[in-house]
């Protein structure tokens, strides 16, 4: 199995377009010299780039493997995670996109210090940086090494060819580069998946076929309602579990909020949340059918005498397929390595914004845009280079990468539990935000490292029940995909921590979140609640007045805590000043008076030095 010229040809293809993007935006328009340009496209994107941006960013080489992987195995029970995605999405559009356009932020965590403090702000940026460089290297070394593993194609020539040219388009493009790349590898991802299910159902006899001869062989599934949080996939658990894991990335993960922030105002961010959800659930049909297609093929045509790993069975279903077409293997690598363009730009994007915003600008007050563009070209051109390190690192790890791996899933929790927490609960104080995301950390380093050992000291090295990853000695491909969707050997009741090992990894993010809240409540209630008077309001989302719209507007007050709203947010309209960058004056204190005028969205803003200024005005 190995590729032909043509192959080369169309994977050449992809990286020079790819290239090629990141050079224009770079030689037109502004030409990247401003940090607004930069890092927000000049806030001036619309919907569906923004939308198909949000779907490449999480849409990982992982997934294209790893999903059809997961329906040969065990069957269409993971097809019900399409049912998350409703309020998955639905809640980041009408929730946490309003709040933080609004605050006209660029980093996610300028939020936290807007609500709490600046030290919360920096625990949350160094949390969300361990996350993503740990998770970068990874992302683009495993695909990498299956797919050296089947065709042979050279290992360490796709790795610096990739995360050099990744690199480059995002050092010189900008956000937009970013965004109109991921544009375009979604749609060599669409084409890639596309050619290998009409090719794949074509060669066993059409789809409807395919769908027989699954369903007689019982990998069709019917809903499981068993609602038993250590089941690792019932209804329950995808449809809901889901919820939270959608909420960590759409909802507060700075690759997805920056895409927001960049839209040209908020109806477009919101309608680029509604956007994705049929792109998610096209994407997700796809994955699961492609799974579908190759058990079925490898029924009528063994595609391998020796056992292999899981997600190294889809390339040689893939090459097996296409082998008689050349240039679609090529395409279907392109469409693999578009996952993984997609996700790494993301990464190194979003990691120069945190640290330009969060680390370096807060201690240079008086450094020029010119020279904080520049800054942050290096930034994104260093976490390029680092992450090709991490690579390397990654090859080397062995067993113990495992754990880096699962540091991708346990942080994410966390952090949304942390702006649930400053967002729902005006009583939380800075103190009990930094503990809750502490006790949120160690909870989910707890149960994930926990769930490690367990399978590891499990008889002959066969994972345990329901645990969130394989068995030391498998393949590193096959443990990326097993730690996010969590292969299990046959059932077994396990008792005592080992039970609570057993947790679904589906719960993993509502647990963790529910964690730092409930740790960083307590802990408020105990060192002196924040009062509301005190709280700036546009930091708050008031879930019970909105909800209980109908009570009287005296109960409705009572139910916002004390927090000073604007009298029209509690029928649902905050009338707030939103300001483009500058000083802010916290806590609600008012501004001094200065000209005003309603923006095409109909927020007050000021006309004068930008800083934030509540207005009591009526309609």
């Amino acid at each position: 199995m190995e590729f032909t010229a043509i192959d080369y040809t169309i994977f050449t293809l992809l990286l020079v377009l790819s290239l090629a993007i990141g050079l224009f935006y770079a030689l037109s328009g502004g030409r990247q010299r401003t940090v607004q340009e930069f890092l927000l496209a000049n806030r001036s994107m619309g919907f569906l780039p923004v939308a198909l941006s949000l779907l490449a960013t999480f849409q990982s080489a992982v997934a294209i493997l790893g999903v059809p992987a997961e329906i040969y195995r065990f069957g269409t029970e993971y097809w019900f995670l399409g049912c998350s995605y409703f309020l998955g999405l639905l809640i980041p559009a009408h929730v946490f996109i309003p709040v933080f356009y609004r605050l006209q932020i660029t980093s996610t965590y300028e939020y936290l210090e807007l609500r709490f403090n600046k030290t919360v702000r920096i625990f949350g940026t160094v949390t969300f940086i361990f996350q993503m460089v740990i998770y970068m290297g990874v992302v683009l070394y495993a695909p990498a090494l299956a797919l050296n593993a089947v065709t042979g194609f050279d290992l360490w020539s796709a790795v610096l060819t990739i995360g050099l040219v990744c690199t480059l388009y995002t050092t010189l493009g900008g956000l937009k580069a970013v965004i109109w790349t991921d544009v375009f590898q979604t749609l060599v991802m669409f084409a890639g998946q596309l050619a290998v299910i009409v090719v794949g159902a074509q060669r066993v006899g059409g789809m409807a076929r395919v769908w027989r001869v699954a369903e007689q062989e019982g990998k069709i599934s019917g809903i499981d309602l068993n609602p038993d949080p250590y089941v690792r996939h019932t209804f329950w658990t995808l449809a809901f579990g889901g919820v939270f894991m959608m909420l960590s990335l759409y909802g507060v993960n700075q690759a997805q909020v920056q895409r927001y922030l960049s839209s040209r105002n908020e109806r477009q961010a919101v309608l680029s949340c509604y956007a994705v959800f049929p792109c998610q659930q096209i994407v997700l049909c796809l994955s699961c059918l492609t799974g579908l297609v190759m058990f079925v093929y490898d029924r009528e045509h063994p595609l391998v005498t020796s056992e292999v790993s899981s997600d190294q069975l889809v390339l040689y279903f893939v090459m097996d397929v296409l082998k008689d077409l050349p240039g679609l293997p090529g395409l279907f690598v392109a469409c693999l390595f578009s996952g993984c363009l997609s996700t790494i730009s993301s990464a190194f994007n979003s990691l120069a914004t945190v640290t330009m915003e969060d680390l370096v600008r807060p201690h240079c007050p008086g450094l020029s845009d010119s020279r904080a563009t520049q800054f942050s070209k290096l930034l994104a051109l260093g976490y390029g280079l680092l992450c090709l390190g991490m690579a390397y690192l990654s090859s080397k790890l062995g067993p113990v990468l495992q754990a880096a791996i699962s540091i991708f899933g346990m942080v994410g929790g966390p952090l949304l539990g942390l702006f649930c927490l400053g967002m729902f609960f005006p009583c939380a104080n800075p103190v009990g935000a930094i503990v809750g995301l502490l006790a949120g950390l160690a909870m989910a380093f707890w149960v994930g490292i926990g769930s490690l050992v367990n399978s590891m000291g499990a008889a002959g090295g066969a994972p345990a029940a329901n645990s969130t990853t394989p068995s030391p000695d498998a393949n590193l491909t096959a443990t990326l995909a097993a730690t996010l969707l969590t292969p299990t050997a046959a059932p077994h009741s396990p008792t005592g921590l080992q039970k609570f090992y057993s947790l679904s990894y589906m719960w993993y993010s509502a647990h963790n979140s529910t964690t730092v809240i409930v740790v960083g409540l307590l802990v408020s209630l105990l060192t002196g609640p924040t009062k509301g008077t005190a709280v700036d309001p546009r930091t708050i989302y008031p879930v019970l007045p909105r909800l209980l719209c109908c009570l009287p507007p005296k109960w409705r007050r009572w139910l916002g805590c004390g927090v000073p709203f604007p009298a029209d947010q509690d029928a649902g309209r905050p009338e707030l000043t939103v300001p483009e960058k500058g000083p802010r004056v916290p806590n609600g204190v008012a501004a001094d008076v200065v000209p005003r005028a309603e923006d095409e969205q109909g927020y007050v803003r000021t006309a004068g030095p930008p800083a934030y200024a509540l207005q009591e005005t009526s309609f």
